[in-house]
């Protein structure tokens, strides 16, 4: 019978071949190097089950995937010893593109096959992204067949003839187009295949592996394996010790620091996904690398932007996950919303979940030593996911001032008696920033209420979400009012003024105060040992300014100037004098302004100066009842209560 060539065009039609063209072979050039490893990774898995179920009674041989690169040449060769193709096949499956020959093995063997990569078969013609011709020399694996080599420019024409190949299997060979030619270097195709091809379950070659002899690299004649097959999360975790899942980890991610825990995911029903998810170690929390979840599918990467598989709050872990069951498109790069990816986050949420309250439960020591890590991811999930929230409840922490840390029920108990208001509600105070706010947790303490520690980022959201999940209670920030007024026992008895008196008090200190913030100056008793003037902000205020500062859909918040409550001490000796002589006492009713806006971290600049300079003419002078002694007693409890 006498050979011929045939030539034809390339079957396709609209409906498959515009999303190809839309998401795939116009977008991420690079891919089309996983997609053709994929393909022969395929027909390597494919051959395997063909051995194992009696099929193929031949000599199998060791299977393997070859990348071979002619820097010179600009070709790239992808070369596999797995089942190859007859005529009808190439013309059936390269030919007639809108056919998956992946997805009709699948279905034939469904009950024996693993590891098929392939669901769509038009990874192939992402070869043309960067090639600017195209050949397949293959040999199917099944009795009596004929070797044949396809070739193609990149138009629908292509030609089919018989060759001379000898060997089972497939040789793909690309032309580089012209403005392709960076995927000619060596260089260039490791950085692909370490990061799409690291852990294809059947073993990938490229070129030999190299040892330093007589001052030089030099090859030997070991090939050069770039992949793991039997990845950790592969495995069962009996098999599998502490220092495996670290090392792991640091192949991943080289210039981490060490993880503090770990999830092993495996589950079969009723979906398939395994999987490691790390905690990482959180340098600065709010200089976070989201994208460090890496997604497979059945050991071939996908993405690293996997936020439609998982909540967003745990896109802050890193790791893998593997799953056939989530559904992608074309390009393998952009994920669909269905049932199963529903499901698929609900489960992770939940080992999460688990993982956390049994480290708590079984290990608190450990627990509360990672706290300030965690405290970040605890807090986004709770305030992002409901189920998540419901379970945090039990083991989130809370930490105090001192250092301590409570569960939030225990902690509600520990301060009920001290800090339960006239309202029946027991006020948590807290404090940002145990510094700058020392001497307002020291009076705190002095009145026998223990302070909280809540520095995190998203704590103005967190108080806002406790208080709404924790019975009866409400959070007061230490600073946000006089101590005495922080947890009110019974009602206060305000100073009796007119309101002409009222508009003059107003006035003269606003006279006083630096300009571009609101003030409401309050008239108060606080007793005569208190401080002349305490400068707070308003909890309501402040707390929702902090909250559109991060986003909340309170941005009008954070467009306000920033307001403060003048809460002027009539009890106090020296705020008696100024109002009785408000006309003659400039430079006292400046001083103990002055003082409060030091301790608030308000004072600088001129006004600083102009501080320290009447500070030290009043001493100087050390006479009348404004002289240093008397001062000196005032200073240190404006300071104290500011």
């Amino acid at each position: 019978m006498e050979e011929k060539t045939l030539k034809g065009k390339i079957g396709v039609t609209t409906e498959n071949i515009f999303p190809v063209i839309k998401q795939f072979l116009y977008s991420d050039h690079e891919i089309f190097l996983r997609e053709l490893v994929a393909n022969a990774v395929d027909a390597s898995q494919k051959m395997k089950t063909l051995a194992s179920n009696g099929e193929f009674k031949g000599e199998l041989g060791e299977l393997k995937v070859r990348i071979e690169l002619d820097e010179e040449a600009k070709t790239l060769k992808v070369i596999d010893n797995g089942i190859g193709m007859t005529e009808e096949e190439v013309d059936r499956y390269i030919n007639q593109i809108a056919f998956s020959s992946a997805g009709e093995f699948l279905e034939k063997y469904k009950d024996q096959v693993s590891g098929i990569i392939g669901h769509f078969g038009l990874g192939f013609y992402s070869a043309f992204m960067v090639a600017k011709n195209v050949t397949i020399e293959t040999l199917s694996w099944k009795e009596g067949a004929h070797a044949v080599k396809w070739s193609c420019d990149g138009s629908p024409e292509y030609s089919l003839e018989p060759c001379d190949k000898a060997e089972r299997g497939t040789v793909i060979t690309l032309y580089l187009d012209d403005d392709s030619q960076e995927f000619a270097t060596k260089g260039k195709i490791e950085y692909l295949l370490g990061k799409y091809c690291k852990f294809m379950p059947v073993p990938v070659v490229f070129g030999k592996k190299t040892e330093w002899k007589d001052g030089k690299s030099v090859e030997t004649d070991e090939d050069n394996v770039i992949n793991s097959i039997v990845p950790i999360w592969t495995k069962a975790p009996s098999e599998l010790k502490d220092e495996d899942y670290k090392d792991f980890y640091h192949k991943l991610y080289p210039m981490e620091e060490e993880p503090m825990f770990w999830i092993h995911l495996n589950v079969d029903y009723p979906f398939n996904l395994t999987g490691v998810l790390y905690f990482p170690k959180i340098k600065e929390r709010m200089a976070i690398d989201k994208n460090k979840i890496q997604l497979y599918c059945n050991q071939m990467f996908v993405t690293d932007h996997v936020d439609n598989i998982v909540p967003d709050f745990l896109t802050l872990l890193h790791g893998v996950i593997d799953s056939p069951d989530i559904p992608l498109n074309v390009s393998r790069s952009y994920l669909q919303s269905d049932s199963n990816v529903k499901k698929i986050s609900t489960y992770i949420t939940k080992k999460v979940a688990d993982r956390l309250e049994e480290i708590f439960k079984e290990h608190r020591d450990q627990f509360e030593e990672k706290w300030d890590n965690i405290k970040l991811f605890i807090e986004y999930g709770m305030l992002s996911d409901e189920k998540f929230c419901e379970r945090a409840l039990k083991f989130a922490l809370l930490k105090n001032t001192d250092g301590k840390y409570f569960a939030i029920d225990d902690y509600r108990s520990a301060i009920e008696t001290a800090q339960t208001d006239k309202d029946k509600k027991v006020v948590f105070l807290y404090a940002t920033n145990a510094d700058t706010q020392y001497s307002w947790i020291e009076q705190a303490k002095n009145q026998g209420y223990d302070v909280l520690l809540m520095d995190c980022e998203l704590d103005s959201h967190f108080v806002n979400l406790l208080e709404q999940k924790v019975k009866d209670c409400r959070f007061a920030r230490v600073d946000s009012d006089s101590v005495q007024n922080l947890i009110p026992k019974e009602d206060k008895v305000k100073p009796e003024m007119s309101d002409d008196d009222k508009k003059a008090l107003d006035e003269l200190f606003k006279a006083v105060l630096p300009q571009g913030n609101d003030y409401f100056v309050e008239p108060q008793n606080l007793g005569e040992t208190a401080a002349p003037v305490v400068i707070a902000q308003n909890e309501f205020m402040r707390r929702y300014r902090e909250m559109s500062s991060i986003g909340g859909g309170m941005n009008f918040y954070g467009e306000m100037p920033k307001s403060y409550n003048i809460l002027v001490n009539m009890e106090n000796p020296l705020i008696g004098r100024i109002w009785a002589k408000r006309d003659k006492e400039d430079n006292l009713l400046k001083q103990v302004v002055d003082l409060a806006l030091l301790s608030n971290g308000m004072l600088s600049g001129k006004a600083l100066a102009e501080f320290v300079a009447r500070s030290e003419k009043i001493l100087a002078e050390g006479t009348g009842s404004c002289s240093a002694p008397a001062q000196e007693e005032s200073a240190p409890e404006a300071g104290e209560n500011a």
